[in-house]
Order: C-alpha cells, then sequence, then structure tokens
C-alpha cells in the first residue's frame, strides 16, 4: 500500500515528517510539497490532522512499536501527543510545559516505555519549532533532563534529517506569527480570580452626596463588565451611613446617571437596610473583647494613633464598654463624646490596623430611618459586613483602599462572616480639574460654573453633555481595563476615544456626524457672483456616508465667505467653494485700512479639478433661507495647572476665562438641530447642540439663538479655523495678498502690528534685530511669532488677532528668506552667523552675535518639540524627558537674561542682558564661563539622548529630531566659544584682557568670577528643588518606600553640595543671591589666587559632591536589581546614574570609575583590573537601562561581583517579565491551587460553567476520560461475570422513608420534583442521590432461595446530590457520571473476596488510567457506610493542599431476604 504525504512548506508537521522517516523502510509513503498537510490513503480516506496522521503512520507499521506495546503504553502516547499540541505548539509561555516534562524525564531515556515511540517525535518537533525553547536550549540549565533527551534524539539521523531541512522554515514562520500576535495584543480586562460564571456577584456603592463623576463611572463600568462577563449579578447600594451627608435628591440623580450610562443592577438596597444586623454584630464584638468604647478626644486619639499608645479604654471591662454603649445610642452629651473602636494592632505598620473606628454617635435625623439610631457605622465597619451579608465575591475597590484591606478582612474574620474577594484597580485621575465632591460643591456655590452638569465639570453629566458618548467612555475604560497602574491621564486620551470609536458601535461621531457650516457674524466679506442663479440643490450630508442622508444647499448672486479666507485670494485665482465648484476671483474691493470689503467673482464650474485651489465654506444671502443665529462655545480646563500638589489650593489655579463664545451666522439646515444632536461644522470641528435654535417668541418678541458646544476630539493640534489654511500661499509669486515690494514687507516686519481692538500678546512689537541683517536675529524673530501664533490658536483667541499674528509671521519668514536665501522650517538649525571682524576699540565693540539669543532658541526649539511628541501621541516618558529638558533650559535662560521665558516674547538683546561689570571688554570676545558649561552640559546631554534612543532601536523619526537637535546646539555652541565641540573636553574660557588704565581695570578685576559662581548655586538650588518636588510626588503616589528612600538620599546630598557652594542652608523659595565682587587695591597687582581647584578639575568639591552622588546612585541600582525590583524602577534608576555620570564627565573631562576617588584614576588596582571593573558596569548598566536586554536566550551574563547584583536586570533577570498571554496557566499549584485547579478544567478546555449551581457541561475531552474508564472497568467487571442493567432515575418518597437507614447521611439534601408542568404532583418525587433504594425491593424479589444467588449486576448512570453549598468541578458536584455495582452473595467469604477484587480494579483505574497513586484500605466505623458491614475505599493524597481525597468505595452489608444473604455494592467510579 503507497501512503502519500502532502505538507506545507510554510507550515510543515515536523511530528507527521518524523514518523514517515521511520517507517519508510516499512511503509511505502512519499512526501511532496502542496497547499495543506494531508496524507492520502486513499480517495475515501484521508487524514489532515497532524496528530491523526501520525498515528497512522505508526499503526500501519505495528513492528516498530512507535505506538506502545501495550494499552498502558498506547494511552501514554496519546497523553503526550495532546500534550505537544495543546501545551507546546503555539503556546507563548512553555515554563509549567517544560517543568512537568523536566519532571517525567528524570529517570527515563524515552518518554513511553523503553524505545522510541510517538511520545518522543511529537514533542521532540514541537520543541523544534518553538522560538523560546531554542532561546532556553541556548541559555542552558533550567531543564537539564529535557534539554538531554532532546540532544540525544536530535543527533538521531532522522531527527537531524527532518530537522535540518524543515525546522528553519518552520522557525521564520512562528516567529512571524508570534510578531503579528504581539502587535494584535491589546489591554484587556483581567479576570477576577475565583470567578465563575453565574456565580459572581459584583456591588457599586455610591454615597448619596453628589452627582457621579468620570471616576465613578469608571467603577460603576467596571463593575458592569464582570457581571455581564461572568453572567453574574450587579448590586447597586447606596452608602448611606454617614446622616450628615445623604440627601435623597442626590440619590434621584445617581440613579438617573446610572440610567444614562446604561448601567441596568440587578438590585438595588441601602446600607440602612442592614443598620439592625451591623448594630447587633457590634454588640456582639463588645460582649467578645474584641471592642471597646472610647471617650478620648479626636485629637489625641490622633496622635496617639500616630505614635501608636494605647487609649486608656483600651483595658476596659465589658461591662463598662456596655454602659458607655448605651450613652451613645441614647445619644446623650456624653455618648456624644465617645466612638467604638476596634481592638485590631496599635503597633502595626499600617495606621488602618490601629484601632480604627467602627460607630459614632450623632444626632441627627437620617434621610431612611429618621431618628431612630443615634449611632451609625462607618463605612469601614459596614462595607465587609453588607458585602458578606449580601452574598457580594468580588469587591472592587481602588488601591487607594490598598491598606484598608488587612482591616477589611479582620472584621470578616472577627466576626465569622463569609469572606469576599478584594480585587483592586487603579482610580482615574485627571489633568487640570478636581474630583473631590467637596471641590465641584464649592464650584458650583460660588458660581464658577453653571451647574453640575456644566460641561467643564468632571461629572457624567458634564462630559455627556459636552458630547461625550457612552460608547466613548466605555472604550476609554475598556482600554485601562483592570490596571492597577495609577497614573494623571490627559482629558484628549478621553475625547480620542470618542472620537474615534469602533464602527460595531450604534453610535459614533466622525463616520455619522453630518456637516454644515457656520461663519463668524463680524468677519464675514460679500462676494457678487452674476452668472449665478438663486436655486435650491439637495447635497451629502456626509461625504463619504450616504446613509446620514442630505441637506438643502442654496445658491444666489451673492454668498457670504469669511473675512480670513478672503484675505488670502487673488485676483484671478481660481477658489473651490465646497459643495458648489470653482469660483475664479475677478476683482477685490479693499477698504482705506486695506482690508477685504468685498468681492467679484464668476462661475467656472466646468473645470472639476479641485486638486491644487483653495477649499472655503460659504453661505448664500437669500430672503428665502435666512441664516440661523449660532453661538459656539469653546470650553476651556476649569483648573490651569495639570497636576495639584498636595500643598496646592485649587483655588489659586481657577481658569476664570474657561468659557469662550463666538457668534456666528448658521446655515438654515441648523434651525433643524434637536438638543443632543451632534454635528461637525466643516473647517471648524465637531459641535454638540446644546440649546435648539428658536424662533421669535411672542412673549420676549426675541429669537433664541442655536448654541453649539465645541467637541475635542483628543488633539492638541486645534481644528483649522476659516482661512487657516494654505494661506502661505498668499506670499507666494502671482497670489501675493497685497501689491507691495518686499522692501515694504520688510518695514511691515519691523513696525508695530496693525491694532488691535482688544490687547493680546500679538500687541507687542516685533523684535528688532540687534544687527541688521543678521540672519540669527531674523531666524529668532520667526521662532518667537511661531510660538505667538501657536499660542493665539490654543487659546481660541479672536479670529482677527489670529489672522494678524500670521500675517506678521509671514512677513518674517519673507524676510528671512531674503536673508539667508532659503525657506525657514520648523526644528531646522539656527543660521551661522558671518564672521565677526578684528576686535575695534572699546567704543565700538565687533557685530558678534548676540550670545543671550542662543538661550532664547534652544527653549523655542525645544518647546516646538514638546508639542511635537505630545501631538504624535509619543510615549509618556519620551514627553517627561522632553519637558524636563524644557523646563532645564527655560531656567538657563533665566539666569543668563535674568527673566522668565515667556512664549511670544521678543528674543532679548545684548542691551538687555545685565552686564556683570563696567569694564569695557566687549562680550563677544570672550562669553561668559558659565554659559559656555552650561552649553557644554546641553550638547553633551543631548549627544547621550541620541545614543540611547539608537541603542533602543526608537522610531526614525524621534532619532531624526534627537540628531538635528544635537546639531543646533553644536552650531550654538561654536558660534559661542568659537570652536568645535568635543566630548569629554569642556572649552575654556579666554580671560579678559585687562586694559593699561589701572582706574577702570582693577575694580572689574575680580568680577569675572561672580558670574560662574552664581551660576553654580542657582543651578544646584534647581536641582535641589527639582528632587524636592520628586519626593513629594513620590510620597503623594504611595511610591514604593525603596523608591522613596533613594529620592530622599538623594536629595539630602544635593542639599549637601548646596551648602558647600553656597555656605548657606538650601530653604524654600529662597533661591541664592549672586556674589558681591571683592574690592582689590587699585595700585598693587593681585595677589596670586589660592591653589583652589576650580569647578572642572576632579578634585574640587563639586566634583567630590558629584563623584559621591553617582556613587550612591550607583548603589541604589545594584540594590534594586538584588531585589528583584519592577523593571520600571530598575530603568528609572539606571536612567538617573546614566544622567550623573554623563554630569561628572562634562564637569571633570574624565569618565566616573568607582571605588577610586575621583581625580585618582589608578586608585586601589591596577589599570586593567579598572578596565574590566568599567567594562562590567557599563554592561550591567547597559542591559539595567534597555530592561535587561532584548536577548531571547543568548548570552548568559555573570553576576556582578562587586555589587553582589545580577546584571541581567529587570524583574526577571532575564529580560525582564515575558509577554503573558491568556492562553496558558497564569495561577501554581503551589501557590494558589483553587485557581490553578480552575484554569486547569477550563483552559483544557475539558468543562464548560452551565447556569444551574453545581452542573457542568462535560466536553469531548473531559467525557472521553469517563468512556475510557468505563470501558476498562466495564470489560474487567464483565470477566467477573457482572452484567449491566439499569434502574429508573426517581424514587417515590416511600421507598426514601423505607430505605432510610442507607440514605440518612444525605436524605435531608435530596432533589425533589414537585411539580408537571403548572400541576402540582400528588406526592414529590425524589432523583436518585444512589440506587440501592430503588434496587433492593427488587432484589428481594429475585432472591427467593440460595438458588437464585450470585446476582451480580452494575449500572452506569447519573445522580443528584443538593447536600453542600460549594461545589468543585470533577470533586464535589450536584450532577454526576456514576458507576454502581450490587452483587448479593449466600457467604460472607464470597463477599469479602469480591470486595477485594473490585478495590483492586478500582485502583488500577487511577493507577494505570490515570497515573495517579492511591491508598487502599477500611474506614473507621465512624466513617462507613450507613448500615454496612464494613466499608472499604481508595483514597488519593493532594500534595498542594496536603489533604486526602475518596475516589471509590465498597461496602459490605448483611440483609435478610428470606435465607441469609451477604451483599455488597460498590460505589467507586464517578465523573462530575
Amino acid at each position: 500500500m503507497a501512503l502519500n504525504l502532502t505538507i506545507n512548506s510554510s507550515n510543515p508537521p515536523l511530528g507527521a515528517l518524523l514518523a514517515a522517516e521511520h517507517v519508510k523502510g516499512t511503509v511505502s509513503v512519499s512526501v511532496e510539497e502542496g497547499k495543506d498537510n494531508k496524507l492520502h490513503v486513499s480517495e475515501e480516506v484521508q487524514f489532515n490532522d497532524v496528530n491523526s496522521i501520525s498515528r497512522y503512520l505508526a499503526r500501519v507499521a505495528p513492528s516498530l512499536g512507535l505506538y506502545g506495546s501495550s494499552m498502558l503504553e498506547q494511552t501514554e502516547v496519546d497523553h503526550w501527543l495532546e500534550f505537544s499540541a495543546r501545551r507546546v505548539c503555539g503556546q507563548a509561555n512553555l515554563t509549567p510545559a517544560l517543568a512537568e516534562l523536566d519532571k517525567a524525564l528524570a529517570l527515563r531515556t524515552f518518554l513511553v516505555g523503553r524505545s522510541l515511540t510517538l511520545a518522543d517525535l511529537c514533542v521532540w518537533a514541537a520543541l523544534k519549532g518553538s522560538g523560546e525553547w531554542q532561546a532556553i536550549v541556548s541559555q542552558g540549565g533550567a531543564v537539564p533532563h529535557v534539554c538531554r533527551w532532546f540532544s540525544f534524539l536530535s543527533s538521531q539521523v532522522p531527527f537531524a534529517s527532518v530537522g535540518k531541512k524543515w525546522a528553519a522554515t518552520k522557525m521564520a514562520d512562528s516567529k512571524a506569527a508570534e510578531e503579528k500576535e504581539k502587535k494584535a495584543d491589546v489591554g484587556k480586562f483581567v479576570e477576577l480570580p475565583g470567578a465563575e460564571v453565574g456565580k459572581v456577584v459584583v456591588r457599586f456603592p455610591p454615597e448619596a452626596s453628589g452627582y457621579l463623576h468620570i471616576g465613578h463611572a469608571k467603577a460603576a463600568l467596571l463593575n458592569q463588565h464582570y457581571q455581564v462577563s461572568f453572567k453574574g449579578k450587579l448590586i447597586m447600594r447606596f452608602d448611606d451611613t454617614n446622616p450628615e451627608k445623604e440627601k435623597e435628591d442626590f440619590e434621584k440623580v445617581i440613579l438617573e446617571d446610572v440610567a444614562m450610562l446604561q448601567i441596568k443592577p440587578d438590585q438595588f438596597t441601602y446600607t440602612s437596610d442592614h443598620f439592625p444586623n451591623i448594630l447587633a454584630l457590634a454588640e456582639q464584638m463588645l460582649a467578645e473583647g474584641k471592642a471597646y468604647i472610647d471617650d478620648t478626644p479626636p485629637e489625641q486619639m490622633k496622635q496617639e494613633r500616630e505614635q501608636r499608645v494605647e487609649s486608656p479604654n483600651r483595658t476596659n471591662s465589658v461591662e463598662k464598654n456596655m454602659q458607655m454603649w448605651e450613652e451613645m445610642k441614647r445619644g446623650s452629651e456624653y455618648g456624644q463624646t465617645c466612638c467604638m473602636r476596634a481592638k485590631m494592632d496599635m503597633s502595626s505598620n499600617n495606621g488602618c490596623m490601629r484601632d480604627p473606628t467602627l460607630y459614632r454617635c450623632k444626632n441627627q435625623p437620617h434621610p431612611r430611618t429618621g431618628t431612630t439610631y443615634r449611632v451609625y457605622p462607618t463605612y469601614d465597619f459596614a462595607c465587609p459586613i453588607v458585602d458578606s451579608v449580601e452574598g457580594v465575591t468580588h469587591a472592587l475597590r481602588t488601591t487607594e483602599y490598598h491598606d484598608r484591606d488587612d482591616q477589611y478582612y479582620w472584621l470578616i474574620e472577627a466576626l465569622r462572616l463569609r469572606k469576599p474577594y478584594i480585587w483592586e484597580y487603579a482610580r482615574l485621575n485627571l489633568n487640570n480639574t478636581v474630583l473631590s465632591k467637596r471641590k465641584l460643591t464649592w464650584f458650583v456655590n460660588e458660581g464658577y460654573v453653571d451647574g453640575w452638569d456644566d460641561p467643564r465639570f468632571p461629572t457624567v453629566r458634564g462630559v455627556l453633555r459636552r458630547g461625550m458618548t457612552v460608547e466613548g467612555l466605555k472604550q476609554f475604560i475598556a482600554a485601562q481595563g483592570g490596571s492597577r497602574s495609577v497614573v494623571n491621564m490627559e482629558w484628549d486620551k478621553i475625547w480620542a476615544f470618542n472620537k474615534k470609536l469602533p464602527v460595531s458601535c450604534k453610535k459614533v461621531i466622525d463616520p455619522v456626524a453630518p456637516r454644515f457650516t457656520a461663519l463668524c457674524e463680524s468677519q464675514v466679506v460679500p462676494i457678487l457672483i452674476p452668472d449665478a442663479k438663486e436655486e435650491m440643490k439637495e447635497a451629502a450630508k456626509h461625504p463619504k456616508n450616504a446613509e446620514v442622508g442630505t441637506k438643502a444647499v442654496w445658491y444666489g448672486p451673492k454668498v457670504y465667505v469669511e473675512g480670513a479666507d478672503a484675505e488670502t485670494f487673488a485676483e484671478g485665482e481660481t477658489v473651490t467653494f465646497i459643495n458648489w465648484g470653482n469660483i475664479i476671483i475677478t476683482k477685490i474691493h479693499r477698504d482705506g485700512s486695506g482690508a477685504v470689503s468685498s468681492l467679484e467673482g464668476r462661475l467656472n464650474l466646468e473645470n472639476t479639478d479641485y486638486k491644487k485651489t483653495t477649499k472655503i465654506t460659504w453661505l448664500a444671502c437669500t430672503p428665502r433661507a435666512p441664516f440661523v443665529p449660532t453661538v459656539c462655545v469653546n470650553y476651556q480646563h476649569l483648573i490651569s495647572k495639570p497636576v495639584l500638589g498636595k500643598d496646592d489650593d485649587f483655588k489659586d489655579y481657577i481658569n476664570k476665562n474657561s468659557k469662550l463664545e463666538e457668534r456666528m451666522v448658521g446655515d438654515p439646515c441648523l434651525k433643524d438641530l434637536k438638543k443632543g444632536d451632534i454635528i461637525q461644522l466643516q473647517r471648524r470641528g465637531f459641535y454638540i447642540c446644546d440649546q435648539p435654535y428658536e424662533p421669535i417668541s411672542p412673549h420676549s418678541c426675541k429669537e433664541s439663538p442655536c448654541v453649539l458646544l465645541y467637541i475635542p476630539d483628543g488633539h492638541t493640534k486645534e481644528m483649522p479655523t476659516a482661512g487657516s489654511k494654505d494661506k502661505s500661499k498668499g506670499q507666494t509669486a502671482g497670489k501675493a495678498v497685497k501689491e507691495e515690494p518686499s522692501s515694504q514687507a520688510k518695514g511691515k516686519a519691523k513696525s508695530a502690528p496693525a491694532p488691535s481692538s482688544t490687547p493680546a500678546p500679538t500687541a507687542a512689537p516685533a523684535p528688532t534685530p540687534s544687527v541688521a541683517g543678521d540672519p540669527v536675529a531674523a531666524f529668532n524673530r520667526v521662532v518667537a511669532q511661531g510660538e505667538v501664533v501657536r499660542q493665539l490658536k490654543t487659546g481660541k483667541a479672536p479670529k482677527e488677532q489670529v489672522d494678524a499674528a500670521v500675517k506678521q509671521l509671514l512677513a518674517l519668514k519673507a524676510d528671512f528668506k531674503q536673508l539667508t536665501g532659503h525657506d525657514y522650517k520648523p526644528g531646522m538649525a539656527p543660521p551661522t552667523a558671518s564672521p565677526a571682524p578684528p576686535p575695534a576699540t572699546p567704543a565700538q565693540p565687533s557685530p558678534a552675535p548676540d550670545a543671550t539669543a542662543c538661550p532664547f532658541t534652544r527653549v523655542a526649539q525645544q518647546g516646538e518639540l514638546v508639542r511635537r511628541l505630545k501631538a504624535d501621541k509619543a510615549p509618556k516618558d519620551q514627553i517627561d524627558a522632553a519637558v524636563k529638558e524644557l523646563l532645564a533650559r527655560k531656567a538657563e535662560f533665566k539666569q543668563i537674561t535674568g527673566q522668565d521665558y515667556k512664549p511670544g516674547m521678543a528674543p532679548p538683546t545684548t542691551a538687555t542682558v545685565p552686564a556683570p561689570t563696567p569694564g569695557p571688554a566687549p562680550a563677544a570676545e570672550s562669553p561668559p564661563e558659565a554659559n559656555v558649561a552650561v552649553l557644554h552640559n546641553r550638547v553633551a546631554e543631548q549627544g547621550e539622548v541620541v545614543r540611547k534612543l539608537k541603542a533602543e532601536k526608537a522610531p526614525k523619526d524621534q532619532v531624526d529630531a534627537a540628531v538635528k537637535q544635537l546639531l543646533a546646539l553644536k552650531t550654538v555652541f561654536k558660534q559661542l566659544t568659537g570652536q568645535e565641540y568635543k566630548p569629554g573636553a569642556p572649552p575654556t574660557a579666554t580671560a579678559p584682557t585687562p586694559t593699561a588704565t589701572p582706574t577702570t581695570s582693577a575694580p572689574a578685576a575680580p568680577a569675572p568670577a561672580a558670574a560662574p559662581a552664581t551660576h553654580d548655586a542657582n543651578a544646584a538650588y534647581e536641582r535641589v528643588a527639582q528632587q524636592g518636588e520628586l519626593v513629594r510626588k513620590l510620597k503623594s503616589e504611595k511610591a514604593p518606600k525603596d523608591q522613596v528612600d533613594g529620592a530622599v538620599k538623594q536629595l539630602l546630598a544635593l542639599k549637601a553640595e548646596y551648602k558647600q557652594k553656597t555656605g548657606q542652608d538650601y530653604k524654600p523659595g529662597a533661591a541664592p543671591a549672586p556674589s558681591a565682587p571683592a574690592p582689590s587695591a587699585p595700585s598693587a597687582p593681585a595677589p596670586a589666587p589660592a591653589p583652589t581647584p576650580s569647578p572642572g578639575q576632579p578634585n574640587s568639591p563639586q566634583a567630590q559632591a558629584l563623584f559621591s552622588q553617582v556613587a550612591q546612585q550607583g548603589e541604589l541600582v545594584r540594590k534594586l536589581k538584588s531585589e528583584k525590583a519592577p523593571k520600571e524602577q530598575v530603568d528609572a534608576a539606571v536612567k538617573v546614574l546614566l544622567e550623573l555620570k554623563g554630569q561628572y564627565k562634562a564637569l571633570t573631562g574624565a569618565e566616573y570609575k568607582p571605588v577610586s576617588a575621583p581625580g585618582a584614576p589608578g586608585g586601589g588596582g591596577s589599570a586593567g583590573e579598572d578596565k574590566s571593573r568599567k567594562e562590567r558596569e557599563n554592561k550591567s548598566e547597559k542591559q539595567g537601562a534597555e530592561g535587561g536586554g532584548r536577548r531571547k536566550g543568548g548570552d548568559k551574563t555573570p553576576a556582578n561581583k562587586e555589587g553582589g547584583a545580577n546584571a541581567g536586570g529587570g524583574a526577571g533577570g532575564e529580560g525582564g517579565p515575558k509577554k503573558q498571554t491568556r492562553l496558558g496557566l497564569e495561577a501554581k499549584k503551589e501557590e494558589n491551587l483553587a485557581d490553578w485547579y480552575s484554569q486547569v478544567i477550563t483552559k483544557a478546555e475539558m468543562i464548560e460553567y452551565y447556569d444551574v449551581s453545581g452542573c457542568y457541561v462535560l466536553r469531548p475531552w473531559a467525557f472521553s476520560i469517563w468512556e475510557a474508564i468505563k470501558d476498562f472497568f466495564d470489560s474487567e467487571i464483565k470477566k467477573l461475570g457482572v452484567e449491566n442493567c439499569y434502574f429508573p432515575m426517581f424514587v417515590s418518597q416511600a421507598a426514601l422513608e423505607k430505605e432510610k437507614s442507607h440514605i440518612a447521611d444525605f436524605a435531608p439534601e435530596v432533589a425533589w420534583v414537585t411539580r408537571s408542568g403548572k400541576t402540582e404532583l400528588a406526592e414529590p418525587i425524589a432523583v436518585r442521590p444512589t440506587s440501592e433504594t430503588v434496587m433492593y425491593p427488587a432484589y428481594a424479589k429475585w432472591v427467593q432461595s440460595h438458588r437464585d444467588l450470585p446476582i451480580k449486576l452494575n449500572q452506569w448512570c447519573n445522580v443528584v446530590r443538593w447536600e453542600f453549598k460549594h461545589p468543585q468541578p470533577f470533586l464535589r458536584t450536584r450532577e454526576f457520571l456514576w458507576q454502581e455495582g450490587h452483587t448479593a452473595f449466600a457467604t460472607k467469604e464470597e463477599a469479602a473476596e469480591e470486595v477485594l477484587q473490585i478495590l483492586d480494579l478500582y485502583a488500577r483505574v487511577y493507577e494505570e488510567l490515570m497515573a495517579i497513586p492511591v491508598v487502599k484500605g477500611r474506614k473507621t466505623e465512624k466513617e462507613k457506610f450507613a448500615g454496612g458491614d464494613y466499608t472499604t475505599t481508595v483514597e488519593a493524597f493532594i500534595s498542594a493542599s496536603g489533604r486526602a481525597i475518596q475516589v471509590c468505595v465498597c461496602v459490605c452489608v448483611c440483609v435478610c431476604v428470606c435465607v441469609c444473604v451477604l451483599h455488597h455494592h460498590c460505589r467507586g467510579l464517578h465523573l462530575c
């Protein structure tokens, strides 16, 4: 028989190929490439599954023994085939599977038996095609037995042949698939530990003291997600434990908010519903001595808790506590000074465990219970009680409650209640707002907002009113999932989700929002088109979605356009009018100020070339379709500061101009809008209708305009307003806005701008260059004016201001091009100034480039980089680094110029910089040493950024931007110093040459030293301030203690450095004053200075302080690595270390070398040892900075012997934690047996949960186990003469009563059938718990004498038991498959013999079929089966839990049926 094996070369079945290679000497097998993997046996018989192909090939050559030599071996082979397919192939994490495989191969050469089998072939093939396995093999040592086995097989000829020919293709495809999976992987909700479908109960417990805000929305939607995912139950519970805050009005509002979020709770409850029960449990704690009444004053109690001092009342007797408790319940004056406290642990490091308050006395009526109570429980006491009583299985709480988890569980245990599971998630922190109900209430009461639904508010009503969709909110929260990482979110991220929702959502914005037009009322310009006729046509509301519908568009001889658009037109230009066509501008009319007052044009509709034309919006003026008065409202952030610090008062950062309104003339179709409709105003953005248009009212004789609220779209770059597009075109040849020579344009650039109605940043005069025709000054002016334009657009400034600023920007760009010969491009390097002539007399200094303009340019360029990174949604760490660099450059700018950098300000000229001395030497001849050193450090730091980006394989655009920034800094450095930048060699500033006149030179001599000293002190002051801010931030975010300690340690070092430089302690808010120059004698020459090292020398105080910082930071890095700290902590620490080393090198010109003293390169070891140590450290730090490296099993880095830490870095030592998928097991049996067991049976596709508790769907893989057991056991008992039969599953109540002795152990929990349809049964019928009750009456009838014996019957059935509350699949269920044998003998000896025979068979089932070791034995008298003579059992030991489980029993029973009969029955096998 000839077999044909077809394989897909891109996904070759290595296991089947190995099987074909082994049987080719016995069976004729041809192998050819094709589209699919397939074994062709005949036209009727073909196999596609790899394991099926392997099995068939092994069976057609039985002499080779590839499929095992016995039934047991065949079963083992099948196990390993399934193991290779399910546990190895395509799995991202092989660790659990390899551990199991290594254990199996510990004492074996082959997986099954004593020779090669299919098990070896398929498992070897699965590992050969796994990229992760190849990485593990290259490292070695992880699973020695698997490596030995794999290496042994790989050396065999068939394995080497197949591996060489096909494995490379398999690996390539596997890696490609893995990369694709990584790209497709997105954040999801984590699974709740121990959750079962149909049994999960979650709760959402808001306090009725305000409107729900977006943080509450996250909590509610998270709970709803798990309710839906697990088909569970969601309880909405009002936490009304504090009568002072509860208001019934808020309850109604919250219910409406929940409805708006489309959340449907299954049950509504109040904590006050449980007040009687909570009160009883509190008194129980008092009686048991677990709580006490305390009358300590609140402030003293707070101090005692902080100092861990026990209250004197802690030792009160129960009687005294009860007396004080009664005072509290009565609400007496003394009772109001008392509270109930739990007796937990006053010495605990967790402050929440230091005897927290459980009850307090409040003489205030409750909205629901009135004056029934005078004492009310705290939330911390009521929450665990109500959670347990209401059946909550998983309590979802934010991470800020983490410290209270111990308290929660302590109360549960103390009160002996059922224990819910607490699951933490990160709270939603949003920038530029507040989420505190107290602060939001203040805004409402003070009139800063219109109400709780104000669009500036973070309330659910506020964001929905502003245009947020529920779907967008859900998608945003779904993207975060159940993450525990606490971060501050920008609002634009939420609005970005809102704009681009999946097409599957019913309500989306961009794809379905109709397009309309509105023009600024104060800026419209008429255009007369004589050949146009007045008419109306239908046009699509959405250009890409016809389903949105059509709208009426009016045309006519007179139309209006935006004034800003009209300013860009030129006579003879072709302009595209959207929804009309091309129109040629024939005439432009201007008023006395030069502004366009009207236009004339003619239709050119036959020209359909729209590619190079300007597209504009317009509205036709016709009495048949009057304009709709419209008001567009744009809201800004309510809080000006993105993140408020712990000590910040939010009232100091209120944006009092956060509501901007603009009156518009609207499309006639806008009159049909309804409240809540979302539209797009073309070229403006998306808006939601907040107030529909209403015609003239007969009562007020006024019409109400259509009010539209702008919907943010998540872009930091705003939607272009009318006239902003292609404005630069207006300056190109042939299409100039105004016909005027370039010299006139230059004159305008230097003069003040056109007058504006409102003062604005643009009202400042254009900066005048320090030197006429200086390209550097022109470059600075363009950068500054570009910043002004961006600020105006971001701030939604009036249109006329924006237009004036843009016009000025274009003029400055034209000026720049005339000076340099090329166009200005954002981010370009500043142009090189022309060489300065030789120095002239002091009265006529050379026209050198202005040194102070360089820091200004650097700030502007860095600001541009920050904006670009934010617009491109760059990673947060890159944005933070860029912002940090921007702040540093602003500080440098302030040090040099003496003023703060402000966007849009004029670049400071040399005249504005305070001269340090009255000396005549020009600044251009010798740049200040401080400026040069700072600039040198900037170049070094930017070079480090470039190297890091390249090492991390960052995107090309990011690398290019960083390189461009580096080149710009080098250019500025060369302009300032006159020499090229050289790494590691800070330039030395040339000392000013003293003049011959003693009266002028002597007083000025000491002055140059003052600038660097002041600069050093200021720089040190800034570093201390920044580090202090970092410490406060870490503490407010409750960062890990070691991280806070490291930051504090560095702060103390910086303060010591500051004191060393200034001679005074650091004080916040008190910057160091500049040093006064020391006077010197006018006649005598200055004495020689003492040999004090300069700041750049290694033995200087600055270098030593910096050396100490590097050493401390290196110690912190080693500590974090040795403690296996999280990867992000290690990366952050390494980043700081590298920055400090860069600063050290920039200061001293030498690399930092550990152990040796600063300035002593030899330091205590040979040069070879020093170099070796340096190489090891650099390698360790590089790996740490890259998260442990990206190697997949390549070189194994040796341990760092000096620091005692692993050089691998990261949390795992091998590149940090590997990316996890949801396919493998996430729990370990040794750590969490319940979770591990649940994941095994569900992820192995053995069961499916069912909506009846305790009942499960057995999937084919699980049921096949039962079939295998049944086949084996059935054949064995038939050898003993046992026959199969079947008895009914229903048992009458009378039969149960008759056989009560046999069913007494579970009779109370028998399941009963009581109805037939809607009719009650005359007598309830039980569903069998076992069959003895049904079988014994039949046996009594069949056994009339000893001649009717023995009777040997067995049945395979199912039984139902309801006697427990916590079922477990396969172990303890309410319905399960069942084997039940009952035999009757005439003698006891026969019965006893068969008891042992059946017991042996039961043991074989577990040991031979399932490889589970078991113990056989006899139960005690107390444990034996009710009514039996004795009971034997087979039990297995569960090592993970330390407990045993009964797997089957055999019972011997004495029965009197006419004659003496000894009977035994077996209840051994069952599959739940």
